[in-house]
């Protein structure tokens, strides 16, 4: 059903990010909900860690390999479209979610909920785009990703007394109904575009970054593959975000319980400190990016850094950390989250508009692709090591071994796409000055 474009106002631009936003609040909901149900899971199936992990494997799987045909869909028929429907495949999914007795069932289920989650971050941020100059772009995709996690929250407290006070039945239903009620006010309140685009209103100073000519190469996905910047973005997204999946979607919540001999308040309440910490950071890093446009690699490198020494201090040590300990390790390991969206920012400024959603979409990609990876590897190797299911620190610390792989892959990945990115921007005439150039231009600027 074509809708006509409104009027271009940012009070409306607001209303409308809220309404896409509030639908990936929804979607949060729908991805981390049975990662916080999965001893519950493993005990309703009566399966194993390895098979457990394939609920959230196909669904991340599904979510990943989804994104190329989502950012095509996404260029031709638009956000709304996109994240209606979206919400509505993850409600269906929850319904058998609630209902599935068996594991074919359940893996049905997580396929249409990982199709729909597939829709809907990218499409916002195509919204984000359409209704926002690029200078708010940056600052605005931090947002939308840090409020988004209260998703996070929902499952990790309201979803997880309604699971442990009413049935499994029940609570996953309840998911099931917050799908079809995302699908209704996104329809309702969602558009595309404005009338009138963002960039031609008054005030509106517009960078050599944010211009991305229009390519002469008029297949979007061929065009987005051969973009180095696309591919900055996928190891960006990889690097920084992949065990961060990892814990949150299945195996932090196990490895709190049993390998850090937390109590299940304990561990809810750590799974918050994440989120909000994500919420905090993330418009700093947004707003550090759109400042720092040509120096967002150094993030990168910074919390990578710091990424790895988190896992290393709670994987060498032979004993369960104290509780200060573990809130710093999950301190750094959220602020993964909001750094793989540096990633999309490469997409978007790396892309032309007519297939900035397949760009955007390969970019979205990375921290999926080793996410789903690992959390597969991590259940074959404490099957291999706890085949009864009676897991310990010592289990967890080989099965998380794997992330090592990831982590060498990705980091090389950003260092090789970064000098080719770089030689793409030349070619657009942005040079990225060395550092001593950049500290005397802005020690001239400042006196």
């Amino acid at each position: 059903m074509a809708v006509s474009a409104p009027a271009y106002s940012l009070r409306r631009a607001y209303v409308v990010w809220g309404a896409a936003t509030a639908a990936y609040i929804a979607a949060v909901v729908h991805r981390t909900s049975l990662g916080v149900a999965g001893l519950e899971a493993a005990a309703r199936f009566d399966v194993p860690a390895t098979t457990l992990s394939m609920f959230i494997v196909v669904q991340l799987l599904v979510y990943a390999g989804a994104q190329i045909p989502v950012g095509m869909a996404l260029d031709k028929l638009g956000a709304r479209r996109l994240i209606a429907v979206g919400a509505l495949l993850m409600g269906l999914g929850q319904f058998g979610m609630a209902f599935a007795e068996s594991v074919p069932v359940a893996l049905a289920a997580r396929v249409l909920i990982g199709a729909g989650d597939a829709t809907t971050f990218v499409s916002v941020l195509k919204i984000i785009a359409a209704w926002f100059p690029p200078r708010r772009a940056p600052l605005l995709g931090q947002i939308t990703g840090q409020i988004a996690q209260l998703g996070q929250i929902i499952s990790a407290v309201p979803f997880v007394v309604l699971l442990h006070g009413t049935s499994w039945p029940v609570a996953f239903s309840v998911l099931g109904i917050v799908g079809f009620a995302a699908f209704t006010w996104v329809l309702t309140w969602v558009r595309d575009a404005p009338a009138q685009p963002p960039t031609t209103a008054a005030g509106v100073r517009l960078r050599p970054i944010d211009f991305v000519p229009a390519s002469p190469d008029v297949r979007p996905v061929r065009g987005a593959f051969r973009t180095a910047g696309s591919w900055l973005g996928f190891w960006t997204h990889m690097v920084t975000a992949f065990s961060f999946n990892v814990f949150i979607f299945l195996w932090g919540y196990p490895f709190l319980l049993r390998g850090q001999e937390l109590s299940q308040t304990q561990a809810s309440t750590l799974f918050t400190v994440m989120t909000l910490v994500a919420m905090v950071s993330g418009p700093l890093i947004g707003e550090y990016c759109a400042r720092h446009p040509l120096r967002r690699s150094w993030l990168v490198f910074a919390v990578t850094g710091a990424l790895v020494v988190a896992w290393l201090s709670v994987l060498i040590p032979t004993t369960p950390r104290p509780l200060w300990h573990l809130v710093l390790f999950v301190v750094t390991l959220a602020v993964g989250g909001p750094a793989s969206l540096i990633g999309l920012d490469y997409a978007r400024t790396s892309n032309p508009v007519e297939r900035l959603g397949v760009g955007s979409g390969l970019a979205n990609m990375g921290g999926f692709v080793g996410g789903f990876l690992c959390i597969f590897a991590v259940g074959v190797a404490l099957d291999l090591v706890a085949p009864a299911g009676d897991y310990t620190l010592a289990d967890f610390r080989v099965a998380f071994s794997v992330l090592a792989v990831p982590f060498i892959a990705a980091t090389i990945g950003v260092i090789v796409m970064r000098r080719a990115t770089r030689r793409e921007y030349a070619q657009r005439g942005i040079t990225v000055p060395r550092v001593r150039e950049a500290w005397d231009v802005y020690r001239t600027r400042k006196h």
